[in-house]
């Protein structure tokens, strides 16, 4: 690797399983020259059992080559699909959202992010989805 140059950090939410040739990808990858079937077909075949919106780190080197690793979707988005809740509490501290995430809830976000954290145990990782919760107004029973 001592000879590449890293040229780009991207970072792109593409629905897992589903990039393609089409804006954001398309456009994004072509400003940098690359290949961009060398990123959608890798990226679809490593998200294709993931569900929803994933984001995609992806390094582009000089010699337009590029390496890519996949984040799971955003806490926020799990706790509010957990709840069926279009948004949080736009002042979580006053006001908060009339439902609650259930210990059952907290425990299977945080399974479900476990290996995007940089956490050893599972208890770390509730704690941080307890957090995230709480700044939004979310309180966890």
């Amino acid at each position: 690797m001592a000879g590449k140059e890293v040229k780009a950090n991207l970072k792109m939410k593409i629905p897992a399983g589903k990039a393609s040739a089409a804006p954001p990808v398309g456009s994004t990858l072509g400003q940098y020259g690359v290949n961009m079937m060398d990123f959608i077909n890798p990226f679809n075949d490593a998200t294709k059992e993931m569900k929803g919106t994933v984001t995609a780190h992806i390094t582009i080197y000089d010699d337009r080559s590029m390496d890519f690793r996949v984040v799971s979707q955003p806490t926020d988005d799990l706790i509010r699909q957990r709840l069926g809740i279009q948004k949080g509490s736009g002042r979580p501290n006053s006001e908060k959202i009339p439902k609650k995430l259930s210990e059952a809830d907290l425990t299977a976000i945080a399974e479900e992010k476990a290996k995007d954290m940089n956490a050893d145990d599972i208890e770390s990782v509730k704690k941080m989805v307890a957090g995230t919760a709480r700044s939004m107004g979310v309180e966890v029973e």
